[in-house]
């Protein structure tokens, strides 16, 4: 009995370092910004006031972050289903026996996943400039250009950053749907073809079953992760024009450290991870996954 005990005190005397670090940077900062969402903590004046619910009610009529919010449903339904299919289409190529070069295809696809959000953007932001590859392009082929830059117009600002985040994405969900495919045992497919199995059969019946821990992996990182758009936003256009791009956390980041008001943009946080965290139950549901 004392053995064990020993044991166990040797445990937590090796766990601690991790444990301190977590609870202070992992835990405190949960709990303390819970706690300031039911505040009017300013992040300037030390001192606050307990307004219990009002920071979530004003949320709900606050027309900008329902705008926010509109625009974050937009870029999430607009981007996941192409990033996911095509993905999954190039993972299936890189997967099969017909393509030469894979690593070259590999490489050249993951090569946006390496480079900075605020480097590609700022890159794309060029391409949709006025006199941009975008509208020489348009103008090459007899069709009409806008005549100014894609993003300065709210018909298209919001549909350009979508394209451009598809395109940024593809390549790690790829290597991602590869690694998947990797791993169901060529014995499954042996098998099947023995038995006549179609190609179409194959896929339907044996692969995409097989992948849906992947497919249920790769759906809920990207959902979070567009639920968290700020970097394209920041970098191309500020929210605007006229908040046609503003999003959740990029209006967080303008009400927490340019208005200054903590407490209320505490709230929005977890308005924001109830949201992901729905979705995300839903997610798993659906795709039966018992990860």
């Amino acid at each position: 009995m004392k053995k064990h005990k020993k044991y166990n005190i040797e445990t937590l005397i090796l766990l601690s370092p991790f444990l301190i670090i977590f609870l202070i940077f992992g835990v405190f900062p949960i709990v303390y910004s819970f706690f300031m969402s039911f505040t009017d903590y300013s992040g300037i004046n030390p001192h606050y006031n307990f307004i219990g619910l009002s920071n979530y009610i004003r949320a709900f009529h606050d027309e900008v972050f329902l705008i926010a919010l509109k625009n974050t449903f937009i870029f999430v339904l607009g981007t996941i289903p192409f990033t996911t299919t095509f993905s999954l289409l190039l993972a299936l190529l890189i997967n099969s026996k017909y393509l030469p070069l894979k690593d070259l295809f590999k490489a050249g696809f993951f090569l946006p996943s390496v480079i900075s959000m605020v480097v590609i953007s700022t890159i794309w932001t060029y391409l949709y400039s006025a006199n941009g590859f975008f509208n020489n392009m348009m103008k090459l082929f007899g069709m009409n250009a806008l005549g100014t830059s894609w993003l300065a117009s709210t018909k298209t600002a919001l549909l350009s950053i979508m394209i451009m985040d598809i395109w940024a994405a593809i390549g790690y969900y790829t290597i991602l749907f590869l690694a998947g495919l990797q791993g169901i045992p060529n014995e499954v497919y042996e098998a099947a073809s023995i038995d006549g199995a179609s190609k179409k059969q194959i896929f339907f019946n044996i692969t995409l079953p097989l992948l849906k821990p992947t497919l249920f992996f790769i759906i809920s990182l990207n959902t979070i992760r567009s639920f968290q758009i700020f970097a394209e936003i920041f970098t191309m256009t500020g929210g605007g024009p006229s908040n046609s791009t503003q999003t959740v956390v990029h209006y967080l980041y303008q009400t927490s450290f340019r208005q200054f008001d903590m407490g209320y943009a505490s709230a929005l946080a977890y308005i924001l991870m109830a949201i992901i965290m729905f979705f995300t139950i839903i997610q798993k549901r659906l795709l039966r996954s018992d990860i």
